[in-house]
Formats: C-alpha cells, sequence, structure tokens
C-alpha cells in the first residue's frame, strides 16, 4: 500500500502545481464579459446539443474557477446561473468564454439580475414529491445524515448543465425527508479536483465529509484520492482539511469513501470502492489510514466498475445481527446497466465475511430493488431511533443523459427504512417506505392522481394497470405459483430516447405477497411488498398523467399525497 500512495501522491502534487497557474484575461482566445456591478446573477444560456464551451471567472488576473458549459449557439434551451456573489469586491471581475464561435445567440442572451428563479422552465414530468435539483444535473446522493430534527442530502451535481459534468456537491435538507429545501452549492471543486461521492459523518456538532476528488492527469488516467472537509454550522459550509488528501491510490477507480464509527472496536472504520472490489481500512482520527482488507473478488456480480459502497449492522425480529455491505455496480445490474446489490454476512472491523459464499457464486447476486432504476444507494448516518433509512438516485447510466426532461435531469427514490426477513433458511434484507410515506397520504379517491399511493390486496394471480387517454400503460403482473412480480413499462409512453429504456422487469417475491404499495408521481413508479421483501423502482414519461387503474385479482385503495 505504501508504493501506492508514493506513487499516486506524486501524480496528484504534479496536478496541484499546474493547476496553481495564473490566468490572465489576455490568455482568453475569444469573449470576454464585464458583468454589470449590480445583480448577483449571470444567467448563461445553454443549448444541450452545443459541444461544450468553457467559461471561467477571472478576478485581477488570477483564474478563480472554470467550467464546462454548452453555450448556446443557434437557440435558448434554458439557464444556468453563474453566482457572482464570491467574486464581489475582490478585484476586477472578468468572465471569460472559450471555445465558442463570436458569432453565437449566447453573447446576445446573456443576463444578470438577482432573481434566482428566473427562466424557469415548468416541466412536465418534474416529480411532485421526490426530490430533485431546482437546475442542473443530478446523481449520486452523498454525505446523507441526521441532525437536529433535519435530514441533509448532499448529491453529485452539476450547476452548469442537465447533463453530468463539473462535479460539485449540492445541499438539501428537510424535516420530513418528502418536502425539500434547496440549500445551494456544499462543496465546489479545487486544484485537487472535482467533487465525486463521499460520506458525512457527526461529530458533537462538528459535520465531517469525506469525498473523492478526481482530476484528469497527463499521464491518461484521472487520479482520484479521498479528502475531508469539515463544518460547524450545521452542514451549511464547509472548510477543506488543509492536509488533504488523506488517502491515494493509483487504480483509475478509487473512490465513494464511507466512514462510520465502529464501537466493536473503538475506531472509525471506512469502506471504499476500488475497482470490482471493496476495500476496508480502520482509523483512529478520520486523517491516518490502514489498510485492513478486501472483498468481493469472488462474489456477486461483476459486470461494470463498484462504486458507492456502504457497510452497516442490521438485526433481525429474532434478534440476530447480521452486517449488509452494499454495492452499487454498473454496468451489470439485473436489467442492464445499473443496480444495487447487497451482501449479508459478519463483520469484525477488519474483514467482512458473507454468510453463505454459494449465495453469491459464479456471478450470482441479490438486488435491493428490482427495477430499472435505482442506483448508488446509500443511507444517513445517525438516523433516529436507530432506524437505516436509505435514498437512490432515480435513473440508469444506460439513459440517464438522454431522458426527456430540460432544465433538470433526475430525482432521488423515496426513502426506505431497511430491515431483515428469513427465507429457506437464509437471510435477506426487507425494504419498506419510511413511515414519513404514511404521513404524507391524504384523502382517498377513485381514480389515479399524478402524486398518489396505490394500496392493493393481492390474490393468488393478479394484474394491475396503470393507463391514460393516449393508450399509454404500465402493466404489472403478481404471479404466486411462480413467486415473482414484474412490470411492464414498454408502452409507458415517451420510450424511443434510448433503445435501453423500454423494458419488462422481474423480481423474486421469496413466499406469497399479500399487499402491495405503489408510488406513483409525475416520471416514476415504486412498488413494495408491504412485509418488505420486494422493491422495484422504474421511470415511465407518460405525454399525460395515468388517470384510470384496472385491477385484475385484488382490490385497489388509492390516496393522494399531499
Amino acid at each position: 500500500m505504501m508504493k501506492r500512495y508514493v506513487v499516486s501522491l506524486a501524480a496528484m502534487m504534479s496536478i496541484v502545481t499546474a493547476g496553481a497557474q495564473t490566468v490572465t484575461p489576455q490568455a482568453c482566445e475569444q469573449s470576454i464579459v464585464t458583468p454589470k456591478a449590480e445583480g448577483r446573477y449571470l444567467w448563461l444560456p445553454v443549448q444541450e446539443s452545443a459541444p461544450e464551451g468553457k467559461v471561467q471567472v477571472i478576478v485581477s488576473g488570477s483564474l478563480q474557477t472554470e467550467q464546462n458549459v454548452r453555450m448556446a449557439r443557434e437557440r435558448v434551451d434554458y439557464y444556468v446561473a453563474l453566482d457572482l456573489l464570491p467574486y464581489r469586491d475582490k478585484g476586477a471581475l472578468r468572465v471569460c468564454v472559450q471555445n465558442v464561435p463570436t458569432g453565437s445567440v449566447c453573447f446576445s442572451k446573456l443576463a444578470q439580475n438577482d432573481d434566482a428563479a428566473f427562466a424557469l422552465i415548468r416541466e412536465r414530468h418534474r416529480p411532485l414529491y421526490h426530490h430533485t435539483p431546482e437546475r442542473g444535473w443530478m446523481n449520486d446522493p452523498n454525505g446523507m445524515f441526521y441532525k437536529n430534527g433535519v435530514w441533509h442530502l448532499y448529491y453529485q451535481y452539476n450547476p452548469y448543465g442537465s447533463m453530468w459534468g463539473n462535479m460539485h456537491w449540492g445541499h438539501s435538507s428537510s424535516a420530513d425527508l418528502i418536502h425539500w429545501k434547496d440549500e445551494g452549492v456544499a462543496l465546489a471543486p479545487d486544484v485537487w479536483g472535482t467533487m465525486f461521492s463521499g460520506s458525512c459523518v457527526t461529530l458533537g456538532e462538528r459535520v465531517v465529509a469525506m469525498y473523492t476528488s478526481s482530476r484528469p492527469t497527463p499521464f491518461g488516467a484521472d487520479v482520484q484520492a479521498q479528502c475531508l472537509a469539515f463544518s460547524d454550522d450545521g452542514g451549511k459550509t464547509f472548510s477543506k482539511y488543509e492536509g488533504n488528501p488523506v488517502l491515494t491510490g493509483e487504480e483509475p477507480d478509487f473512490r465513494d469513501p464511507r466512514p462510520f464509527w465502529n464501537e466493536d472496536i473503538r475506531a472509525w472504520n471506512l469502506i471504499l470502492a476500488v475497482g470490482q472490489e471493496m476495500r476496508i481500512y480502520s482509523s483512529p482520527d478520520l486523517k491516518a489510514w490502514t489498510y485492513e482488507s478486501s472483498f468481493g473478488r469472488d462474489f456477486g456480480s461483476h459486470g461494470g466498475v463498484w462504486e458507492c459502497p456502504d457497510l452497516f449492522p442490521l438485526t433481525s425480529a429474532s434478534g440476530a445481527k447480521r452486517w449488509v455491505l452494499v454495492c452499487n455496480i454498473n454496468p451489470g445490474g439485473p436489467f442492464g446497466g445499473s443496480g444495487t446489490q447487497y451482501f449479508v454476512g459478519q463483520f469484525d472491523g477488519h474483514r467482512f465475511t458473507v454468510d453463505n459464499p454459494d449465495r453469491y457464486a459464479g456471478g450470482k447476486a441479490l438486488w435491493l430493488d428490482y427495477g430499472k432504476d435505482h442506483y448508488a444507494a446509500v443511507s444517513f448516518c445517525n438516523a433516529p431511533d436507530a432506524r437505516r433509512t436509505m435514498l437512490a438516485w432515480m435513473s440508469n447510466w444506460q439513459y440517464a443523459n438522454q431522458v426527456p426532461t430540460m432544465q433538470f435531469r433526475s430525482a432521488n427514490s423515496i426513502p426506505r427504512d431497511l430491515g431483515l426477513f428469513e427465507y429457506q433458511g437464509d437471510t435477506y434484507v426487507a425494504s419498506v417506505p419510511s413511515g414519513e410515506m404514511l404521513s404524507a397520504r391524504g384523502s382517498k379517491v377513485r381514480q389515479p392522481l399524478e402524486a398518489c399511493e396505490i394500496v392493493v390486496d393481492l390474490k393468488k394471480h393478479s394484474e394491475i394497470v396503470l393507463s391514460n387517454p393516449q393508450g399509454e400503460q404500465v402493466v404489472m403482473r403478481y404471479d404466486a405459483v411462480a413467486q415473482t412480480f414484474s412490470m411492464d413499462r414498454t408502452k409507458s409512453g415517451n420510450v424511443g430516447f434510448s433503445a435501453d429504456f423500454p423494458c419488462a422487469t422481474v423480481a423474486p417475491t421469496y413466499g406469497a405477497v399479500k399487499q402491495l404499495r405503489i408510488f406513483i408521481d409525475r416520471c416514476s413508479v415504486e412498488v413494495f411488498d408491504t412485509d418488505g421483501k420486494m422493491a422495484m423502482t422504474n421511470l415511465v414519461f407518460p405525454s399525460e398523467p395515468y388517470n384510470s387503474l384496472s385491477v385484475k385479482g385484488g382490490k385497489a385503495t388509492i390516496y393522494e399525497i399531499k
């Protein structure tokens, strides 16, 4: 491990040295914009099909930030905000736009004002009760924790467009896991690179974030390293640790740290995704890390890179304690692209071992959700009442950049509480909607709404069809003999933006299912066995809301969601 550390740190230091160079306005080969003295936001016009240009903020000859932006050339699809407030009163302020033809419409369509809601688009498929960014791209949930009655959610975020890039940490907060307040950007790129995924822990009143920084090198592959940042205001703002990075490696996929305090060994543990395995470390202080062991080379799905790990204990109804290792993988999911697999076993603070190796041998996997759109699932730190509460990114890398939204892309799943259940001598992870979803129930209604919950009491064989007047439909079937539940979205609405989108997904039910809970929002259908033995999450993009429900072999009750 020491050899890896020295080589990678040397590479990282060469990057930092290069990143510290002064950039002057004269270095801009194309257009310089001088912002007005008043107006916090410079609104950048975006054309999503355009090639990326570079937007640089320069103060008194010093480069402050540089972002890739698809600046509009022939038309404006939407606007993104360049917040000028951090650069005011620090010297001569200039914005340089590079790699964009000078005749492009973006230069005549620039706007500047104090209106944070400027040019917002009312989009048909923006969810009503799932978390989304107001503008821009979102993927993995990051750094989630609960403190002083507030749930904090950070996420991979591109404020400068609705496609992946410019990775920051966005931040939202909630008192009920359903209604979210935008808290702005928590972590922005620096000389070590962009802000990839990570986690937060709470130490008294202090919040500590551990995240991956990622930056290309002159040698080809990205260098990824683990860094720390500290917050003393409840997670609103962070100061990055001067001793960063605290852990480096030479592997190209070396990321997504998940630290947690382990009372059994009176030390911190860290699980980290490295290629197609998970590595476990220990530390007395979150800064100096000792390698303990690796897991996964011989178990589970290996169709793609392992990412976004989690490791935590759960207790069954009988009182038995098991450790669960969550491993998100892309590609290699159960129906192509992204997916969330898990392993059940024991952990002694040094090594994780599975209970029944045969369940994971030869590429076999257990999936936390059997839909197409459940990825990067991780749990909250310090959830109340000893709960293990989890959120996932509700998309799939096969088509995440192409889904038919515009000013924003992606939503998170509803919150889920995890537990354990037994079936035929083995232990599995149960997943049920968090209790907050019951609190969100409103009045009973006669037909489906844009935002609703449908509770279906099942018989042995059941078919559930959601549809609208355009003939678009989602067909769900429960087969008691085969012990399966399926969802077919091939005719659900707009399915033509990707050949990978139209599909049917199938889940094992591990015994009989007596009742389903189905959560409908403008662009998603999430289904749970009420006992927690099955979960399935799929995106849908109907041209108008599903307003008709047909149930054969069961009885449905529909509730609006407040």
